[in-house]
């Protein structure tokens, strides 16, 4: 077979579309070309990709293909970049083009057979948590893409039910394919972890949350549950608070609100934004927060939380979505509109040591359920589908 992946969010993805879609692309490919040696891959990029990234994918079964116009699509009109996209990809005669998100849009006249992963459904549960004209902009690509697509990759149940009960999809056309997690997390050694809490200016005891500022994530309430915490834990701690909230990622929609939300609460002296967080980061981040906290108004699956599992951090979630799917019984859950029992569960957390050692313990074992050579292997079996 020969099958196209449309990899143009795998460069620079934290100035693309979304860093969780690029991570999923890198590690899907990745994955696939350890596994397949058969098939031929075709790997579409555009032009900003450096060429060490393209070394990284340079196989005998593997050709590298260049969108032509990416440098200047922008200044294209739209059906000329329709015509060109088209041209691009049928010149390629593939049997399969897997599109790894419905915002990186197969041309409308492209005949060939697609898969599309829809990784989240956001913009129809959470729809005020974005720009209006994003939102209209969106829901017609994932409308159209939806229509499009011959066959469905959804990362969670929860987004194939939205699938079904938003878009119509029929149940058949979708096949439920969970992410898997970077082993890195698992193959950690602790040598530069005190630079990286230096860097943020981190000292002591924090509470980390691990994603993009935007509303989605429920940043505001957090605030706010972090400055109940902060009075109980005072209350409890002779007037003492010991405790720093890491707010990491790179920012997002209306994210210019925070800081100015932090001061309004009295908390900005304990509020740590770190912006975007490189790899080698991460996980020195993790491992020294007392607990990790994603109180989320929806997420398609939850990456974060299970890095936080992996590197033995407790966790509190959301009670929404995909979280219960993908948690199981491996964390603390909150109702994500409820701040005062958001700050109830910090406060629990912040002391009671065997309570956290309990979810640390149940966090390991779920996160072996997700594997990124599963996620291939799964992965191509839905291309061999079409032989």
């Amino acid at each position: 077979m020969r099958i196209g992946i449309d990899a143009r969010t795998i460069l620079s993805p934290e100035k693309g579309e979304a860093i969780g879609i690029g991570h999923y692309t890198y590690q899907l490919i990745r994955h696939l070309l350890d596994l397949d040696k058969e098939n031929e891959y075709v790997l579409f990029f555009d032009f900003r990709v450096r060429e060490k990234d393209v070394k990284k994918f340079t196989l005998p079964n593997v050709k590298i293909k260049f969108y032509p116009f990416s440098d200047y699509k922008k200044y294209l009109p739209v059906a000329y970049s329709e015509i060109l996209g088209t041209a691009t990809l049928a010149k390629e005669k593939l049997d399969i083009l897997h599109s790894v998100s419905p915002l990186s849009r197969i041309p409308a006249g492209y005949r060939g057979k697609s898969v599309v992963t829809f990784n989240d459904m956001a913009i129809y549960q959470c729809s005020q948590c974005f720009p209006r004209l994003k939102l209209a902009r969106e829901k017609v690509v994932y409308n159209l893409m939806a229509r499009k697509a011959d066959k469905i990759i959804a990362v969670s149940n929860s987004v194939k039910n939205d699938l079904e009960k938003f878009l119509n999809v029929a149940p058949e056309k979708i096949k439920v394919i969970y992410s898997g997690l970077d082993k890195r997390f698992f193959e950690w050694t602790p040598e530069n972890q005190n630079k990286v809490l230096e860097k943020f200016g981190i000292k002591g005891k924090y509470v980390l949350f691990l994603g993009t500022l935007e509303p989605a994530k429920n940043i505001s309430r957090l605030l706010e549950a972090f400055a109940i915490f902060k009075e109980k834990r005072k209350k409890a701690n002779g007037n003492k608070f010991d405790y720093q909230l890491v707010l990491a990622g790179k920012r997002g929609w209306l994210s210019q609100e925070y800081p100015r939300i932090a001061k309004d609460l009295g908390v900005e002296k304990n509020v740590v934004f770190t912006g975007y967080i490189i790899g080698d980061e991460l996980v020195p981040l993790f491992k020294n927060s007392e607990f990790f906290i994603l109180p989320s108004l929806y997420e398609g699956f939850g990456t974060t939380m299970l890095e936080a599992f992996a590197t033995g951090t407790p966790a509190i979630v959301s009670r929404v979505s995909s979280i219960p799917e993908i948690a199981d019984n491996a964390a603390h859950f909150i109702n994500p509109v409820d701040k005062e029992g958001i700050a109830e569960a910090m406060l629990k957390f912040s002391s009671d040591e065997n309570l956290k050692n309990e979810y640390r313990q149940k966090g390991l074992e779920q996160v072996k359920k997700f594997d990124w050579e599963k996620c291939a292997r799964e992965t191509l079996e839905v291309y061999k589908n079409f032989q």
